[in-house]
C-alpha cells in the first residue's frame, strides 16, 4: 500500500430508498492496490452501497468520492468515471447469442475506435488472464457457472478499470469453482495493480483473499477492520453473522417500516 489518497472515500454517507433511509453514518476509506471485502447477511444494504458507488443512487447525505471526485450525477461525466470501474455482475449479464470472445469485446466495441484486429487481440489476451483463452468461441450456454463467471470476469476487465468491484461472485458456483474465482480475484488484483470491492455474504470463501472486511448490518457498519480481526472479533452483531446463527442482534425477520428504521436491501 502508499500513501496515495484512497481510491474510494466515503464520508458521512446515508442512503435512502423510497424515502427510507438504508444505510446511516457510512465512512469508509478503500486504499489503492487494495482488496476490501463488504460483507453482511442479506437485506443490509450491499446492494444499495455499490448503487452509490456506481453512481446509481445519489447519496441523501454525505459524498462519495471516487478517483478523488465525488460521483457524478451528469450523464456525460458519470459515464467516463464509470470506464474506470469495471463490475462483475452476481448474474453474469452474458448475452447468450454471442460468443465468449464476443461478450468480452462488448466494452471495447462500444467504448473504444479500435480496429478488429486489435480488438480480437486484447480479447484474447482478456480471455488468457483468466484461463479461457481455449474457449473463445463458445456460447454462455456451452460453458460451466465456473467457466462462465470467469468470461464475465474477462468482460469487466476490458477497459483496463483499475477498480474492480465483485456483486456476490460466487452465487451458485460449487465449492471447486468459487475457490477458482476467488484465487483469480487475488491474482489478477496483484498482477494488474488493481483495487477490489468484493461485496458478499460468503465470509469463509473471501476472507483469506481480503486485505480488509466491513460488516454491515442494522443499517451501518458494525465492524471496519483487518480479517484476521474480524474472525477474533467478540462483537455479537459479529459473532451472529459469522456462525449463521438465526437468533442474535441481527433481526431475519423484517422488522415493520417506520420513517427513521433502516430499509431492508435486496442483497
Amino acid at each position: 500500500m502508499t500513501d496515495a489518497p484512497p481510491i474510494v472515500r466515503l464520508t458521512d454517507l446515508r442512503l435512502d430508498r423510497g424515502g427510507r433511509a438504508v444505510l446511516r453514518d457510512i465512512n469508509l476509506n478503500v486504499p489503492r492496490g487494495s482488496i476490501t471485502a463488504v460483507l453482511g447477511p442479506s437485506g443490509s444494504g450491499k446492494s444499495t452501497l455499490l448503487s452509490a458507488l456506481t453512481g446509481e443512487l445519489a447519496p441523501a447525505a454525505g459524498t462519495v468520492e471516487v478517483f478523488g471526485q465525488a460521483v457524478p450525477q451528469a450523464k456525460r461525466a458519470l459515464l467516463e468515471l464509470r470506464k474506470g470501474i469495471g463490475v462483475l455482475l452476481q448474474g453474469n449479464g452474458l448475452l447468450t447469442d454471442l460468443t465468449a470472445a464476443e461478450n468480452v469485446a462488448l466494452p471495447l466495441r462500444a467504448h473504444t475506435d479500435l480496429p478488429d484486429a486489435v480488438i480480437r487481440t486484447l480479447v484474447l489476451m482478456k480471455l488468457h488472464a483468466v484461463g479461457l483463452r481455449a474457449a473463445a468461441d463458445a456460447y454462455p450456454r456451452e460453458l460451466s457457472g465456473g467457466m462462465a463467471r470467469r468470461v464475465a470476469l474477462a468482460r469487466a476487465l476490458a477497459l483496463d478499470p483499475p477498480l474492480m468491484i465483485y456483486d456476490e461472485p460466487l452465487t451458485g458456483l460449487d465449492p471447486i469453482a468459487s475457490g477458482v474465482v476467488m484465487a483469480l480475484v487475488r491474482r489478477l488484483n496483484d498482477t494488474l495493480g488493481l483495487t477490489s470491492i468484493v461485496v458478499t455474504h460468503h465470509v469463509h470463501e473471501t476472507l483469506p483473499i481480503a486485505d480488509h472486511a466491513i460488516v454491515i448490518a442494522n443499517g451501518g457498519i458494525v465492524f471496519s477492520g483487518s480479517p484476521a480481526e474480524l474472525e477474533a472479533s467478540s462483537d455479537p452483531l459479529v459473532h451472529q453473522f459469522l456462525k449463521g446463527e438465526p437468533d442474535g442482534p441481527i433481526a431475519f425477520d423484517a422488522a415493520p417500516r417506520t420513517a427513521n428504521a433502516p430499509e431492508t436491501d435486496p442483497a
